[in-house]
């Protein structure tokens, strides 16, 4: 009966909340915790702005929009961009910088959609959902896997000894909570304009950033990180930013996200949008102006940074208590890596211990999730020489501190139990 349709794997959340059903998970469930989830709290914080819970809409409203989103939240965004990563800079983003779309996942997709026949290159760990988003567009593209460490120099490296044409990244770092910012920021952006490799990176997690003070304590840091502060002109470099509402005014449910690059590059990737999507919802775009005043996003992205870098600091001592090693102190993201190396025997896969854990109902992410692999390439008895070896991240597994901190502190106490059970 399906023979006609492509093999879609469950991946990311989706296997692991299929696993979690099958032991009765039904979200909203106060007896779970969710130390899986890649969405932040979403209720009011401390020192945040009052939540909006109500929008007025217009007559136009009501019709279709435009495909790349309203001239008004355009331009909202890209005045987000200058006044916070560009004040001084001669080369100012526009409203035709900018492409509205209903939400990361989906402008990803245009973005890549919009790619000629290059190689793209991928890093490992990242997010799941860019394996069958470079899956989907081969062979078009090939997609490449990265094969440097998380450092600016390595990367650059890797992507001219490559000869990549574009490099899909997170920064921060989704699953490892590891950022690139500052110089060594600037240096990526650098290294790869002389290259000519286009750079897609995805900034969801931009206003998640913490930073040890002088006895080693995280704590917020003192405003988000971007490509945007790095790019010489905004209109030249071939650098293509996704954020969104999503995690840093925390409203996934608005699915508004956005790119922000070249004027040209967006106008294609409106022409994908016409195809593939026919644009956002005007409602919610009409809702997305109030949150990115510069009064209300500045005072919530505050508070967010303070209030995560507690949660962080909180996860990040429970598991280390329960005996996982942490070896890449996490300085964004809400998620925090932990090897599983010295867990009793039956813990050290991260199978296992999802398992295990699902048993005192809370639910983790496997590190396998994140070792993506477009079109099975890397897992083929026939990869080629370049391709890097499936299986290094079984060993490992995401915990996120999206929750509040009470269950956080919750999950925490049910992983140390657990993990003392078994010793």
């Amino acid at each position: 009966m399906t023979t006609h349709l492509r093999e879609v794997p469950l991946a990311g959340m989706n296997f692991v909340l299929a696993g979690a059903a099958e032991r009765g998970f039904v979200p909203g469930d106060p007896e779970w915790i969710n130390l899986g989830q890649g969405q932040p709290e979403i209720g009011a914080l401390p020192g945040g702005p009052e939540r909006i819970t109500s929008v007025t809409l217009e007559a136009g409203d009501h019709a279709y929009g435009p495909v790349n989103g309203t001239l008004a939240l355009r331009t909202a965004v890209a005045d987000y961009y200058n006044r916070t990563y560009r004040p001084a800079a001669g080369s100012q983003y526009s409203a035709a910088n900018v492409a509205i779309v209903a939400g990361g996942r989906l402008a990803l997709n245009r973005a890549v959609a919009a790619l000629g026949a290059v190689d793209v290159g991928y890093m490992l760990p990242d997010y799941s959902a860019y394996e069958d988003i470079l899956d989907r567009n081969a062979p078009r593209i090939t997609p490449i896997a990265v094969n440097a460490d998380s450092g600016a120099d390595a990367i650059g490296r890797a992507v001219a000894d490559a000869g990549l044409r574009a490099l899909l990244m997170s920064n921060p770092r989704n699953p490892t909570g590891e950022v690139i910012a500052g110089d060594n920021l600037r240096a990526l952006i650098d290294s790869l304009r002389e290259c000519g490799c286009a750079l897609l990176i995805d900034e969801f997690y931009s206003h998640y950033i913490y930073e040890p003070d002088v006895t080693g304590v995280f704590g917020p840091a003192e405003r988000p990180v971007s490509a945007a502060e790095h790019v010489t002109d905004v209109d030249a470099d071939h650098v293509l930013i996704f954020d969104g509402l999503t995690k840093n005014a925390r409203y996934p449910g608005w699915r508004v996200g956005w790119i922000v690059g070249p004027r040209d590059t967006i106008s294609v990737i409106e022409r994908v949008g016409q195809a593939m999507d026919g644009g956002p919802s005007q409602v919610v775009q009409r809702a997305a102006l109030a949150a990115l005043q510069p009064s209300y996003l500045d005072k919530e992205t505050a508070a967010v940074r303070t209030t995560f870098a507690d949660k962080r600091n909180m996860t990040v001592a429970g598991l280390r208590a329960a005996g996982i090693r942490i070896d890449v102190e996490p300085r964004g993201t809400f998620y925090v890596w932990g090897s599983l190396a010295d867990m009793p025997a039956p813990l050290r896969t991260a199978d296992a211990f999802f398992t295990a854990a699902l048993d005192r109902k809370v639910i983790t992410v496997p590190g396998h999730a994140f070792d993506i692999d477009p079109g099975s390439v890397r897992s083929s008895a026939n990869s080629s020489a370049n391709s890097i070896e499936r299986g290094r991240f079984d060993g490992w597994v995401r915990f996120s501190y999206g929750p509040t901190a009470d269950s956080v502190a919750i999950g925490l106490q049910r992983l140390q139990a657990m993990v003392d059970d078994y010793r």
